[in-house]
């Protein structure tokens, strides 16, 4: 291509002003990385300008309140000192900006005791028979456990949540709990925030082990050229450029994309590396800047091929409804093309400005390790392609299999199972949860010109009543309905006008949760614990409910909140994962296709490929590893990463077959000529993934294990499937007839 001759022409000219511009973009992209942002919350999950999250959005900024919660434990919460304590902390909590109000069994115990806080367990024990037991076990779940409940201001944005967790941890801090008496915070607020801590130091413990494990396998494997940590710093500058992209044109990084560097960091070591070996191997021969121009004219438009086909797997990702799968090929794209740039233009300036000499070769007697791993693998390749048929069974018999039970793989949206297990705010939440039960309620949201009208209230409560007496899975409802009932003597009014003036007798700070003007209204539906198949169920049980037991013209009622969202990405996950990697296969065999021009010579990279991702279903069967929104990218990523092995050896393979090898030859020779070279690309792609495993994030870390696994396979397809199958093409009788006279 003529533009690497013109950059192989510039860098030998002009070495030092390029060298110089490359500081300045990353002196550019180290002030783009100060700019980079996490993101959490509904935004990673579903698109700003869907229906779903409009409407999610528009429910949460009318009618829901996140409530942080402050769980105090001690031996017996209702000790009157420490009664004494929580009346004091409540009195602080209130003063606090956007706080709308305090509750917790103080209130109660006070209200039962005359209006005075206990001050002897005799009072504390009288005031309790006054509470209704059932709220008393509520408040308090166990004699050693409490828990505060601090509702917020609706509609809150994450950072004013965010800051509000903040003030009151501080005032926790200097609150002074009696000795014994232990005070955090949780709730979604505070989960949501160390989380987001929690992504911070994640991302930055997975590159920094991840460039470890870099050095580690750069230097045991890459010793024989001088330098060899440069392919490292390659990396590393690559990263720095992708960084600074991020933060320059506001691309946020969440849970999944921060697996993207690890992801990188292994990819982007395999074009430093093709780069600095080619060029070690050409100056050998040639003098520096003759090497430096054949290094990037003949290394740089086939690295290019193998990270476009990568980019394909990646691109294929962009099709996910979901924000942060999208995310995340975006990154990634974006990431291999800064490695591919930084590894074109780095090794050779660094070579030339160094005046680059390759290390003598050492003296040994007897074949090299590598030399013997490249006959042993030779040898590999001639025993396959003598049985192809019995060797394309077996991995097509395990495919098989990795596909029919990929159905029956859990898809897992649950985000509380996502973060690291000891997080403290997950702690307390579990904490919270056995005790109390799980306190999520799906709403229903009820939208309209009149939802304050009777008929529109009558239609809450006879929707309410049935599904408490018809659903097992409910176990109450709630509603503007109910307080209409609570406040006009245990009936619903007969009229409008007698409406009206029942809902002017409901205090505002009850009426306002369950009813915003006369355009929305509320209905809260509790249930039990569910897991992601059955609340899936029930889920599209309300749904049908709804369509059923229609509210009166002009009215509509959708189901919305975070349970609604989770549940409806298990669909989502399902459907798209199959969608992306089809995708993927389309687009590489389009990408050959336009570089073979042979519809057979694309295809064949893309067999060991199918086969591959059956083999991923299997193993995540076996180890009862889920779907996740990071997993399901999987069979996308794997068509770009494993791509590039099977397009190596068939290329050789076919340099091969026109030097005018037979094919048994030419597939050893192929194998045997570039084994080592892509086991090494392998093994440093998995020690760069091998970070990922190492995450305290679960998502994260199956991911990792999945990853390592499927290079492996990558690996298993170059070397073993793809002969089996070059094996199976031939050019015709006249190749048949040329084989059997061989023999």
């Amino acid at each position: 291509m003529q533009i690497y001759e013109k950059i192989s022409d510039a860098v030998n000219r002009h070495p030092v002003k390029i060298a110089l511009a490359i500081l300045l973009l990353l002196i550019i992209g180290l002030y783009g990385m100060t700019m980079t942002e996490m993101e959490t919350g509904a935004e990673t999950y579903i698109d700003p300008d869907t229906p779903r999250f409009i409407l999610l959005d528009k429910y949460q900024s009318t009618f829901s309140s996140d409530a942080i919660m402050i769980l105090v434990e001690t031996e017996d919460v209702t000790n009157p000192i420490i009664l004494d304590y929580m009346a004091d902390l409540k009195r602080d909590l209130v003063r606090e900006r956007h706080v709308t109000g305090v509750i917790g069994i103080t209130d109660y115990l006070t209200t039962a005791n005359g209006k005075e806080i206990p001050s002897s367990i005799a009072e504390v024990e009288a005031a309790k028979e006054q509470i209704d037991p059932a709220l008393y076990d509520r408040l308090v779940p166990a004699t050693s456990m409490t828990i505060i409940q601090v509702t917020l201001d609706t509609g809150l944005s994450q950072d004013t949540q965010f800051e509000i967790v903040d003030s009151l941890d501080s005032l926790i801090r200097i609150s002074d709990p009696p000795p014994g008496t232990t005070v955090s915070l949780t709730g979604n607020p505070a989960f949501g925030k160390q989380m987001m801590e929690e992504m911070g130091t994640s991302m930055g413990s997975l590159i920094g082990i991840a460039m470890l494990l870099m050095v580690l396998a750069v230097g045991l494997l890459f010793s024989a050229v001088r330098y060899r940590l440069l392919s490292v710093a390659i990396v590393a500058s690559g990263l720095i450029f992708t960084f600074g992209f991020m933060g320059l044109t506001g691309i946020k990084i969440n849970m999944v994309t921060i697996a993207a560097f690890p992801v990188l960091i292994g990819i982007g070591i395999d074009y430093a590396i093709q780069f600095h070996s080619r060029l070690d191997e050409e100056v050998r021969n040639k003098s520096l800047p003759e090497a430096v121009k054949e290094t990037i004219t003949r290394s740089g438009p086939s690295i290019l091929y193998a990270m476009l086909a990568t980019s394909m797997g990646f691109i294929a990702m962009w099709t996910s409804p979901l924000p942060m799968i999208r995310s995340f090929g975006e990154v990634c794209v974006i990431g291999v093309v800064c490695c591919y740039l930084a590894a074109l233009f780095i090794v050779p300036i660094f070579a030339t400005l160094l005046k680059y000499q390759p290390k003598p070769i050492p003296e040994k007697k007897g074949l090299a390790l590598g030399d013997r791993y490249n006959l042993g693998i030779g040898k590999m390749a001639s025993t396959v392609a003598r049985f192809p048929l019995i060797i394309l069974a077996l991995c097509v018999l395990l495919a098989a299999g990795g596909f029919s039970v990929d159905d029956q793989i859990i898809v897992n949206t649950d985000e509380n199972t996502f973060v690291p297990p000891d997080m403290p705010a997950k702690v307390q939440i579990d904490k919270v949860t056995r005790a109390m039960g799980p306190s999520d309620a799906t709403p229903i949201f009820v939208r309209g010109d009149r939802v304050s009208a009777l008929d529109s209230i009558t239609w809450m409560h006879s929707f309410q009543r049935y599904q408490e007496e018809n659903n097992d899975k409910i176990t109450s409802t709630r509603s503007i309905a109910d307080l209409v009932i609570q406040y006009n003597g245990g009936s619903l009014p007969e009229t409008d006008a007698e409406l009206e003036m029942v809902l002017e007798r409901i205090p505002p700070e009850l009426r306002d949760h369950y009813l915003s003007g006369n355009s929305m209204a509320l209905i809260e539906i509790s249930t039990i614990d569910m897991d992601a198949a059955i609340g899936m169920s029930f889920i599209n049980q309300l749904q049908h409910e709804l369509t059923w037991h229609q509210p009166p013209p002009g009215i509509t009622a959708s189901l919305t909140g975070m349970g609604e969202m989770f549940t409806d990405l298990i669909t989502q996950i399902r459907e798209t994962k199959t969608t992306m990697t089809i995708l993927g296969f389309i687009m590489i065999f389009a990408f050959l296709f336009l570089v073979y021009r042979k519809s057979l010579k694309a295809a064949t990279p893309l067999v060991p490929i199918i086969l591959i991702v059956g083999w991923n279903s299997l193993i995540m069967y076996e180890l009862g590893i889920d779907y996740s929104p990071m997993t399901a990218t999987l069979g996308s990523m794997t068509i770009g990463i494993a791509s590039e092995y099977t397009i190596l050896i068939a290329e050789r393979y076919y340099e091969e077959r026109e030097r005018g090898l037979l094919k048994m030859d030419a597939i050893r020779e192929s194998v045997q000529k570039i084994g080592t070279a892509i086991t090494i690309s392998g093994l440093t792609t998995v020690f760069g993934f091998s970070a990922l495993i190492t995450s305290s994030f679960g998502i994260i870390s199956n991911f990792g294990i999945l990853t390592v696994i499927s290079v492996g396979f990558a690996l298993l397809g170059a070397i073993i499937v793809m002969p089996a199958i070059l094996s199976l093409i031939g050019n015709g009788v006249e190749e048949r007839a040329e084989e059997t006279t061989a023999v």
